[in-house]
């Protein structure tokens, strides 16, 4: 008798309960701005934090570098590695040879429309990269790279056009690559987009969608192509020095499928990220700050199944 009344009473609580939950809800919708979305980010960045988590710029060997403000907006840098190298080979064995190289370069960054960055190494090789604001909402860049062996140099022309909840961008290559995103707010924390190209020497067309949805806790995406490729990103923010992140890749043609899993722990005086994947490849990668404008740098990476260690060390000076 008792439990029927108990149940009755919470029967008779929750259509009320319910309805407050609607209410809520139907507030909260109603106080979103659907004319006046937020703008996403660019479709080639959708997975940038996942990226600066699970894929640090791990190295092998000695690396430093320097960075010399001669003014507010030029600055030269230097670069110093001392390593080894992969070299494609026909078997399983990996091949590594001793490497080493300077790269000198210049940067002038006016923070309102221009940015210009130049490298060149000891190798020959040169690259440049140009950034010109042409308006608020448009901009255009272009990267080149020339080395001394034929057919690899290249360059690379990207016009970027921002409205008030989308991006779009066309990109015109000289190896007759053309390109075209495109994507868009649908509300407020949710972005959906897709992209077209061309690569005229190889004759091949691909198409790709993908959808972003950020929060702030929580950044989940999503990236389909033609080219056989599916891939799926999660980033959780534990806190504001702890974010957690996955990423999930699948081959339709070949059946292969890598998941990995990362960490991203930024302290007072050090940043610390480190990765496994379900190839058995475990990796990490140290940050410490000695002082203001001097950073110490630890990368390591052990894959057992390929019986491949990579350590390095190095310091970075400057801003």
């Amino acid at each position: 008798m008792g439990g029927a009344v108990s149940y009755a009473a919470a029967a008779a609580v929750k259509p009320s309960q319910t309805e407050g939950k609607e209410e809520k809800h139907s507030k909260d919708v109603d106080s979103v701005d659907w004319l006046n979305l937020p703008c996403p980010v660019k479709y080639e960045e959708i997975q940038r934090e996942n990226i600066m988590s699970l894929k640090p710029e791990l190295f092998e060997g000695l690396r430093f570098d320097f960075t010399k403000p001669l003014n507010q907006r030029f600055s030269l840098s230097h670069s110093l590695f001392m390593g080894s190298v992969e070299v494609p080979s026909q078997g399983a064995q990996i091949i590594k040879v001793p490497a080493a190289h300077y790269e000198f370069g210049a940067n002038l960054i006016d923070q309102r429309m221009t940015m210009l960055i130049g490298r060149i190494l000891t190798d020959g090789r040169m690259s440049a990269r140009v950034k010109y604001d042409v308006t608020d909402r448009f901009s255009i860049k272009v990267n080149a790279q020339i080395t001394n062996e034929p057919h690899f140099s290249q360059g690379m022309f990207h016009f970027d056009y921002r409205g008030g909840d989308y991006q779009a961008q066309l990109q015109l290559g000289n190896n007759a690559f053309y390109g075209f995103n495109y994507i868009q707010s649908v509300t407020p924390t949710l972005a959906l987009g897709g992209e077209v190209f061309w690569l005229g020497q190889q004759r091949k067309s691909g198409i790709g969608f993908a959808g972003r949805y950020n929060t702030d806790k929580a950044i989940a995406t999503a990236q389909i192509a033609s080219t056989s490729i599916l891939s799926l990103t999660y980033v959780q923010r534990v806190s504001d020095k702890v974010s957690l992140a996955s990423d999930f890749l699948y081959n339709w043609n070949t059946k292969e499928t890598t998941t990995t899993v990362g960490y991203d722990y930024l302290l007072r005086q050090c940043r610390l990220r480190g990765r496994l994947d379900t190839n058995g490849c475990v990796a990490a990668f140290l940050e410490e700050r000695l002082n203001l404008g001097v950073n110490f740098l630890l990368s390591a990476e052990i894959d057992h199944w390929k019986k491949d260690y990579k350590f390095g060390f190095g310091m970075t000076v400057g801003e």
